[in-house]
């Protein structure tokens, strides 16, 4: 049996590698398989720090029995949902005919062209409440390829014209009003989990854009989003060790979590409290839940080659026993006697984005240089490693190698959103053009559909087979690509990058903004932007000389200035803004010699002042 796991980039996959099951990685070579045997296709998808893809993996896929099953009557392809987003999407989209109870690991049966015929997720070793043992699934498949053909391919077809009919453009509508908005937020608050924070009953996520949309409401979307995030930060969800959040909980007390920690949780509540963190008095609680992210970010997540690793596993080895969560439920110095629950040290480009966009973000807010700084290594480390010669998009890489899965949508507007936010937050305009090149590359000419489209088509398999869907605006742990790619458009336009950028922002918006506003749940990202771009648009560009002579009070007031963009430059930065095409940076210099700050209401800007009592008295006109 040929081992074509051993060199996976995915260590996910790398950890099937010594199964008994002839696994093959996604690809055409296991589809061709299937067809010149005219057996079925398993399509096993799961991540590296997935507690139930561990539990099946050594009840089911390390057994010589089951093992046996799979290699003589199927072709057995395994998946990273993480390097592979796009077909993991697909066969989500296929699996919720047939199951409600979607997760990973996913288990898809298809025919040799890739169409689903059945799906489910964890499948047992023997029966138990109702679920039957795996090896009766696999019995049932068999049986019914061999028999029923006709009826599996029927059912095939069929799935896949209904899931195609269905991938049409979203449902459309106007911009929300304030009013709109302010619905929105009536409906997170009705569902509020007012003891223990949250919304909804058990499992309970941190849903991180939910929160961001809050905090751009207004005041009671802000106090809901506090309120929330303290009680999760005093909760079992919240590491108390090293800081980080785990990806969800069991109970409605977030007892019990799940103990793996995503990139993408910890980045995004880290930019939440970045954003509570601007008032003026932030609540004593913010500064210390930022800090501790931010200390697992940077102490546990970040590798030496500046890429943040995509998630930290919930499982460890502890007296020669696989235990769940017992790493994380010891203090301080019991875990120093142990070895740390491994990394997935794949680098995965969206996510990295997330990670550079809030650590920039509560780097620049909170005066810390050791985020920023953070930001930029994952950043250098993306725009040297991560984007081709011909400007295409890595997906993943793991140790410098780079992965030959397809970019998405996700990595192209996370990324891009992330530069911005880190040219922000150091004044370096070279991240800004990084970033609108980017969404040029994405940016779709025609006004009539959608205003993104991952560069380069797509994962070619799923294109080849017709089973390729249109990027999916919902958005659970993390905003969507089109939100992403909207949210750095319109971030660029407030930079005077030009009104496209703008008007690219408002096409994506519209095109979820009748079903965001009725499902705040799903749409967070969306939502926070489309509140931000609701709001009157706010600049302020403090200029500092370039031989020194700041004012640090002005600086401090910038940094903490809720406006769409605050931003600190040197009169060198701010040259360089201009000359690259910025024109909110046009003129801006610092007058007599002294920190001056420019407060502008779309692009109108008030007199220049020098000193902290005079943009505040600026903010009351």
């Amino acid at each position: 049996m040929v081992n074509r796991l051993a060199d996976a980039l995915s260590p996910y996959l790398r950890a099937h590698a010594d199964n008994p099951v002839d696994w093959y990685p996604w690809g055409e070579a296991a589809f061709r398989a299937a067809r010149e045997r005219d057996v079925p296709v398993l399509v096993s998808i799961g991540y590296a720090t997935c507690h139930w893809c561990h539990v099946m993996a050594r009840e089911s896929f390390s057994d010589p029995t089951i093992a046996a099953i799979l290699n003589d009557r199927f072709v057995a392809i395994k998946v990273d949902r993480e390097e592979h987003p796009d077909v993991d999407q697909s066969y989500l989209a296929a699996a919720s005919a047939f199951t409600r109870e979607l997760g990973w690991p996913l288990n898809v049966f298809t025919t040799a062209d890739g169409r689903a015929f059945y799906a489910g997720t964890y499948f047992p070793p023997r029966p138990v409440h109702g679920i039957p043992a795996f090896s009766e699934v696999l019995a049932a498949v068999d049986e019914a390829w061999r028999e029923r053909r006709g009826e599996l391919d029927e059912t095939a077809a069929a799935l896949a014209e209904a899931l195609s009919a269905a991938s049409g453009t979203p449902t459309g509508g106007d911009l929300p009003d304030r009013a709109a908005l302010d619905r929105a937020v009536s409906i997170l608050a009705g569902a509020e989990d007012r003891l223990h924070g949250g919304f909804g009953r058990a499992p309970k996520f941190p849903v991180a854009p939910v929160l961001e949309f809050l905090v751009a409401a207004g005041d009671s979307g802000r106090e809901l989003a506090a309120r929330t995030l303290k009680l999760m930060g005093a909760s079992p969800l919240r590491d108390p060790v090293e800081g980080g959040f785990f990806r969800y909980a069991t109970r409605a007390d977030w007892s019990e979590p799940h103990y793996e920690r995503m990139l993408t949780d910890n980045a995004l509540l880290l930019g939440v409290a970045a954003e509570l963190g601007r008032d003026e008095h932030p609540s004593t609680f913010v500064r210390p839940l930022a800090d501790g992210i931010i200390h697992f970010l940077t102490e546990r997540m970040q590798l030496a080659s500046g890429g943040f690793a995509s998630a930290q596993d919930s499982e460890s080895t502890i007296d020669g026993e696989r235990s769940e969560g017992g790493y994380y439920r010891r203090d301080a110095a019991e875990r120093a006697e142990l070895e740390p629950p491994a990394l997935d040290e794949k680098v995965l480009t969206g996510w990295n984005g997330l990670a550079i966009e809030a650590l920039a973000r509560a780097g620049f807010v909170f005066d810390d240089p050791r985020a920023v700084d953070a930001a930029r290594r994952a950043a250098d480390f993306l725009l040297e490693h991560h984007v081709r010669a011909d400007g295409m998009l890595v997906r993943a890489s793991l140790g410098g190698v780079a992965s030959n899965a397809a970019s998405t949508l996700e990595d192209t507007g996370m990324l891009a959103s992330g530069l911005v936010e880190l040219a922000v937050a150091t004044g370096e305009p070279a991240y800004a053009i990084a970033a609108r090149t980017l969404i040029d590359r994405a940016a779709q000419a025609d006004g009539d559909g959608m205003p993104f489209t991952a560069p380069g088509g797509g994962d070619p398999v799923l294109v080849a087979r017709g089973l390729a869907m249109p990027a999916d605006p919902a958005e659970g742990a993390a905003p969507s690509g089109i939100t992403a790619c909207a949210e750095a458009a319109w971030r660029l336009s407030v930079l005077g990058a030009g009104n496209r950028y703008l008007e690219l922002a408002e096409r994506a918006m519209r095109s979820v903004a009748g079903i965001a506003v009725e499902r705040p749940i799903a749409f967070g990202g969306a939502l926070a932007l489309m509140a931000r771009m609701a709001a009157p648009l706010v600049q302020l560009v403090t200029v500092v000389p370039d031989g020194g002579g700041a004012d640090d009070e002005l600086v401090e007031a910038t940094r903490r200035h809720a406006a769409s963009v605050s931003i600190v430059v040197t009169e060198r930065q701010a040259d360089e803004f201009a000359a690259a095409g910025f024109d909110l940076f046009e003129g801006r210099t610092a007058t007599d010699a002294s920190a001056t700050a420019y407060r502008c209401r779309s692009f109108v800007c008030a007199l220049p002042v020098h000193n902290k009592p005079d943009l505040e008295a600026l903010v009351d006109r």
